[in-house]
């Protein structure tokens, strides 16, 4: 083993990332994953109905199943993890995820490719609680937890904004199929840096409670229901009777998880954890966050489509300032973090993605100059609070509570962003006479698509003040 690497089976703290390189390694190469695997796959779905005669549902169906159960299996998985052991778990989850994407060469089918889909997903909420878990586990420093948190999920923006464009390279000179069989590889070498780079679990560090598993069945289709309605809203809207179903089978969900945690003896999630202020504080931020990506998200790209008559490529671009800001600010987080102190970090963070939805909302329909400060604005704040407020929650909880407090933090995120979406989505179709498609046919089409994306985007952005407000005096809280 090199001298500058850490034997990690002697100390499981480091100084310094370089010390720890394999495990940051196999940590960033397993977040990278998780933001390619849709945006990679979303480019050949053209190709992937012509090869297996699907339709529009189908199609559907192969990203919003992944989606669905990635997105609400993770605190389930996590709570698994922290008893089971978060290494472990990552381990299973990599391999298993290795299987299911090598089994695509067996597809002939849209059903078939459905399942599958949805058998990566599962996979993938395997591991993704223990991308920070792990990583928590490795130093001691707050200085340092923010470098590596930085350093990971920078390589998965990355990979975020390269997904599209290497996704079409490759349908240029291989099947489709090849989108998901890189895959395959890319799991064995972060099974290969985590198993060299971070420390088996300490059994003494596990939650030795039992796992709530009515609980975690309720959680799971709260959040899934949840995710689903918001779905059908931007997609059916409220006309149709899918949404309320599934609203209503959220609401009577999401009652009984609550009820059932607050009298069972060993809860999945104890709420008097999520009320610590530092806990609290971190998840709002996070949902502020989830907030703000979807209002630019949504906006911006139909915007630029439908309303300007720019090509999907030229769209894209469009939306590069938001990516190149958050890659190329990273690494002075810690800095900025250091300097202020996060009491004051965070405030600023949100405060800048709050302007930039404002300027956005006021401006960003008179000239792509006003949509580019935005985003440039929003995304700044953005990863200013993506490193800080992961640090703050993961550092509020026990050690044998990583895993589920990870995967709450990104769940909260996700669900979030899709209320998000669902807001947006229902105003714009209340102001909307025809289809969403026909918005460039006229100018009073146009005029309505752009004053109801100004009303969703300040509306929004009203709701992240309060967020922001809340976090920023439960935080100030933490600190006395």
């Amino acid at each position: 083993m090199s001298a500058d690497v850490l034997d990690v089976r002697e100390t499981t703290r480091a100084n310094s990332l370089r010390a720890v390189w394999p495990a940051i390694l196999g940590l960033s190469v397993v977040f990278l994953v998780e933001m390619l695997d849709n945006s990679v796959l979303n480019v050949a779905l053209p190709t992937i109905a012509r090869d297996l005669n699907a339709s529009a549902t189908d199609l559907q169906w192969i990203t919003t199943g992944y989606s669905l159960l990635f997105g609400g299996l993770m605190i389930a998985f996590g709570a698994i993890a922290d008893r089971l052991g978060t290494r472990r778990m990552m381990l299973i989850g990599l391999s298993l995820f290795a299987v299911a994407n090598l089994l695509v060469l067996f597809v002939r089918t849209p059903g078939e490719l459905i399942a599958l889909r949805a058998a990566i997903g599962v996979t993938a909420a395997m591991t993704a609680p223990g991308t920070m878990a792990l990583c928590f586990r490795l130093f001691d420093q707050e200085n340092l937890l923010m470098r590596a948190t930085g350093f990971i999920s920078t390589v998965g923006l990355i990979g975020m904004a390269a997904g599209p464009t290497v996704g079409g390279l490759v349908l240029e000179v291989a099947p489709w199929r090849a989108l998901l069989v890189a895959n395959v590889p890319i799991a064995v070498l972060a099974v290969i840096c985590i198993r060299r780079g971070i420390p088996a679990d300490d059994p003494s560090n596990r939650n030795a409670t039992p796992l709530d598993l009515l609980g975690a069945m309720l959680g799971t289709a709260t959040i899934i229901l949840a995710l689903w309605t918001a779905t059908l809203v931007v997609e059916d809207g409220w006309g149709s009777a899918a949404p309320w179903l599934a609203g209503v089978g959220a609401v009577l969900s999401a009652v009984g998880f609550v009820v059932r945690e607050r009298r069972t003896g060993h809860p999945i999630i104890d709420f008097a954890l999520i009320k610590r202020p530092n806990v609290s504080a971190g998840l709002a931020y996070q949902a502020a966050l989830g907030l703000g990506m979807a209002a630019l998200a949504y906006g911006t790209t139909l915007q630029l489509q439908l309303v300007w008559g720019w090509s999907p490529a030229q769209a894209a671009l469009g939306n590069l300032p938001q990516i190149i800001t958050m890659i190329a600010i990273g690494p002075f987080v810690e800095k900025f973090v250091e300097k202020l102190g996060t009491h004051r970090a965070g405030p600023i963070g949100a405060a800048a993605v709050i302007a930039g939805l404002l300027v956005y909302a006021l401006l960003g329909r008179y000239d792509y100059i006003w949509i580019a400060i935005a985003l440039v604005l929003a995304s700044a704040g953005m990863r200013v609070i993506m490193i800080l407020a992961t640090v703050t929650v993961m550092r509020g909880l026990p050690e044998d509570l990583t895993s589920t407090g990870a995967a709450l933090n990104d769940t909260g995120t996700e669900v979030a962003s899709s209320i998000g979406m669902a807001v947006t989505g229902t105003i714009v179709a209340a102001a909307l006479i025809g289809p969403l498609t026909d918005v460039g046919s006229s100018v009073a089409s146009a005029h309505a698509f752009e004053s109801a994306i100004t009303t969703a985007t300040l509306v929004l952005t009203g709701i992240c003040t309060a967020l922001v407000v809340w976090a920023a005096r439960r935080a100030t809280r933490g600190q006395a």
